[in-house]
């Protein structure tokens, strides 16, 4: 995925901390930062939409999901994600037409709604979670552009 052109001109990625269970994004966050990208990480919010944080500062851990690890600095708000030239999101499983089946709580389609037009979006994904049968999706859901797999990324 780094060698992609998408990524590898952006200036700004929005990504997550991976948790137990999700394809790992510790090595992409590490050659991001060594890069010179600014990377933004989420910060859920009580009303489980998404604030962002540049990640420079030390990692917490999340008040509200304790799994989840959050960047401790500055907040740049709910619109930070439009700072963003490619956005780098989770999912359980995304189909040929870009949409994604997430956990449920709707923050990521809120938070892809005010990202740019123009930003790459990509969604991380084990083997095998790319799937040919259509997901369920209703007219607010975020469509991802492409998946990145062990296997290499696949464009929708």
């Amino acid at each position: 995925m780094l060698a992609l052109p998408e990524v590898s001109a952006a200036s700004t990625v929005a990504a997550y901390i991976a948790r137990t269970g999700e394809p790992e994004t510790a090595p992409l966050l590490q050659e991001l930062a060594r890069r010179g990208v600014q990377v933004l990480l989420p910060i859920l919010l009580p009303d489980m939409d998404l604030d962002w944080g540049l990640d420079e500062d030390p990692r917490v851990h999340s008040t509200l999901t304790p799994s989840l690890v959050e960047p401790s600095g500055r907040r740049l708000g709910v619109a930070g994600i439009a700072r963003a030239d490619v956005v780098v999101v989770p999912a359980l499983a995304v189909d040929r037409a870009g949409y994604r089946l997430g956990y449920g709580g709707g923050c990521y389609d809120r938070a892809l709604a005010r990202a740019r037009p123009d930003a790459w979006r990509v969604a991380l994904l084990h083997d095998g979670e790319l799937t040919d049968d259509p997901l369920p999706h209703e007219p607010h859901d975020q469509r991802v552009q492409a998946v990145a797999t062990p296997a290499g990324v696949v464009r929708l």
